[in-house]
């Protein structure tokens, strides 16, 4: 998995020692040196994200580099289908502005937290959080599996794991679903 830390991009691509997130220009500054990263990795590789060096992130940023992350491969990328990209070190602060983008353009994200919890935000109906939550718990398994804990229809269970596969917000294995991260 590859780490790319978003503190070291924004002072890299604002040439100054910025730890603030706060205009549209900066943020596409930010988001063109990170495509460049992802656009050199495999496309089944997740990358992780690190804003832990991150002060404030304001909505324009949040629109910038999260969102035109998630709509658009990098341009000359491979499309990044069994890989995807976790958002580690996002903080209360950063999700206010996050969270509003991503309902805006009906997307969501897998967030890794600093206390190793991880969890889904922005626009997801409660059937992929709690299909979701049995993913992130059980470490992934068979779909079988999957519904079995969740006490739920297989087929149904099947329809929402593909639906959050194509939103990369699991990954698919020859074993079954994953969390982002597993390297299973």
């Amino acid at each position: 998995m590859t780490r790319i830390d978003v503190g070291s991009v924004l002072r890299n691509s604002a040439n100054l020692p910025y730890r603030n997130l706060v205009t549209r220009s900066t943020g596409a500054a930010v988001r063109q040196c990170i495509e460049l990263e992802l656009a050199a990795l495999p496309a089944d590789e997740t990358a992780t994200l690190d804003f832990s060096q991150i002060g404030m992130m304001d909505f324009s940023c949040a629109d910038e580099i999260v969102a035109k992350l998630l709509l658009d491969p990098p341009q000359g990328a491979p499309a990044r289908t069994g890989g995807g990209v976790i958002f580690h070190g996002i903080t209360d602060h950063h999700l206010e502005a996050i969270e509003d983008v991503l309902h805006h353009h009906g997307l969501a994200m897998v967030v890794h937290f600093a206390d190793g919890g991880a969890r889904l935000v922005g626009a997801v109906n409660d059937d992929e959080r709690s299909i979701w939550d049995v993913v992130y718990a059980t470490g992934g398994t068979s779909t079988q599996a999957l519904a079995d804990r969740a006490g739920r229809d297989l087929a149904e269970v099947q329809q929402v794991l593909e639906l959050l596969h194509s939103r990369r917000l699991v990954r698919q294995a020859e074993t079954g679903y994953h969390p982002l991260g597993t390297l299973q």
